[in-house]
């Protein structure tokens, strides 16, 4: 267990006049754009530079590399959940004293929330941020059809600048100098290099994306190899030089946030972490220490009990499938989480953390294993995806998030259901909309002052939940809340 420290992130030893930034998109998913995005950061830190990274979209696990590439904390850039604003001020907040700030993008530059607009694409993010763009596209098959390609993808946003384009997947030299002769008689779109065919520098993955940075077992030596390749085959110099502009100052004066609130005693939040729970917003995290909260970090497979005088549990997500297991055998953990449930304590649970208070999971090969007991359901395993998009929820009624009416952005995705469900103290409270319109069955489920879902939301998207919540918290630990958030 330990407490997080918003002040541990490297800090620059100088004020820094000058930036480099920009973003790497890509065409589609899985043409390269992860690795690429590595393979620079990698490279740029090796040459003694502060490299601070950046993920658009909803996805938790690329920030995860990013860190492990840069040994700084990376976040996330959303236009749809988090607003512009709030956006703006993330970016600026993290860029400040960098010497290099590198963006990935998520899915395709203009893939988004849905197909009429740019909201939650990457060309948003860049747009607003006035990034120029690093193009990946996977070029196995293609000669100077790439540059038709990436060609399409200047001209269909002509308000973005492409910095340049980098062709992944190229299977010998001779492949690569027909890129390079596709792209000499484009001067607008510089071609930055090409990188090979290579399982070394390969990223496995599984169902929900690419295999963790805390189970993937990255050593030093991959991210070096990662920042030879970088070296060797990228413009990374003329990069740096089409993309230098001026250093964000520390403080954004347009944020309104800029100090911590001030907050006599801060309480307790235990939050989770490790191999199975290590999916959350970093900035979730910021904007609940803001409203009060001292973060506990503990593990539910590893930590017997949790953290001494806590006022909360935050149960994030993750992959609590894969250590079903060891997750049930940790009793005493479990036994704890339902006891603090059943006592009043507030607890917010999204996706892998709703898991973990069923009553059993069901994995999936089929085995049953007891979890928490929290919530009579049992979660289990399936084969197809049951959700995956943006959410916006509505509160029918009061909650730790906030009163009835209460509003909020996130993001769906998982492979599990819930079974079976319907016990009276059970309740559930959000309205649920996705890209197409309302969404039937139920979400959001209460019981006392518990709340979960299988929805991850952002807190930047409403930045009254995280008071809310701490307040609960608060009046928890002085033996002051209700054993069950008021109704109505």
């Amino acid at each position: 267990m330990n407490e997080f420290d918003l002040s541990l992130k490297i800090a620059p030893s100088r004020a820094k006049t000058a930036l480099s930034a920009f973003m790497v998109a890509g065409t589609k998913s899985g043409c390269g754009k992860t690795t690429a995005s590595l393979a620079i950061m990698a490279a740029l830190t090796r040459r003694g530079l502060a490299v601070q990274a950046f993920k658009t979209g909803p996805d938790f696990i690329d920030p995860g590399h990013h860190a492990l590439a840069t040994g700084r904390p990376s976040h996330n850039l959303d236009g749809w959940m988090m607003g512009e604003a709030a956006l703006r001020r993330c970016f600026e907040r993290h860029a400040a004293g960098a010497d290099a700030a590198v963006v990935e993008g998520a899915m395709g530059l203009f893939d988004g929330a849905s197909g009429d607009s740019g909201q939650g694409s990457a060309a948003q993010a860049a747009g607003l941020l006035g990034l120029p763009v690093v193009l990946v596209l996977d070029a196995a098959g293609l000669g100077r059809s790439a540059a038709a390609m990436a060609l399409g993808y200047a001209r269909f946003d002509p308000s973005l600048k492409i910095a340049g384009v980098i062709a992944n997947n190229v299977s010998s030299d001779n492949h690569e100098f027909v890129l390079h002769q596709a792209f000499a008689g484009l001067g607008d779109l510089p071609f930055l290099g090409a990188l090979p065919r290579d399982a070394a520098v390969g990223l496995p993955s599984r169902h929900l994306g690419l295999v963790t940075a805390e189970d993937a077992g990255r050593s030093d030596d991959f991210f070096a190899a990662l920042a030879r390749l970088a070296e060797s085959r990228l413009d990374l110099d003329g990069l740096l030089a089409r993309c230098a502009r001026p250093a964000p100052a520390a403080k954004s004066p347009t944020d309104p946030r800029s100090d911590p609130i001030p907050v006599p005693k801060r309480t307790r939040l235990a939050v989770s972490r490790d191999r199975a729970f290590c999916f959350v917003y970093r900035e979730n995290l910021r904007l609940l220490e803001e409203a009060g909260a001292r973060i506990v970090f503990f593990s539910p497979l590893d930590d017997r009990t949790l953290p001494e005088d806590i006022g909360g549990v935050y149960l994030c997500g993750g992959y609590p499938e894969l250590h079903a297991r060891a997750l049930s055998e940790n009793a005493s953990l479990l036994g704890e989480l339902r006891a603090f449930a059943d006592a009043g304590g507030p607890v917010y649970a999204e996706c892998g953390g709703f898991m973990a208070l069923a009553r059993a999971l069901r994995d999936a090969g089929g085995e049953v294993f007891p979890m928490a007991g929290v919530f009579p359901f049992l979660a289990a395993m399936g084969e197809k995806r049951q959700a995956l998009g943006y959410r916006e929820i509505a509160t029918r009624a009061a909650s730790l998030l906030g009163p009835a009416g209460t509003t909020a952005r996130g993001h769906e995705f998982h492979y599990s259901r819930i079974a079976a469900y319907g016990a009276p103290q059970t309740e559930a409270i959000y309205d649920l909309t996705g890209s197409r319109g309302a969404l039937p069955g139920p979400e959001g489920f209460v019981r006392g002052n518990v709340l979960a879902s299988y929805v991850h939301l952002h807190f930047a998207s409403n930045p009254e939940i995280p008071g809310h919540f701490m307040r609960l918290c608060a009046a928890y630990r002085a033996g002051l809340a209700p054993r069950e958030t008021a109704r109505g």
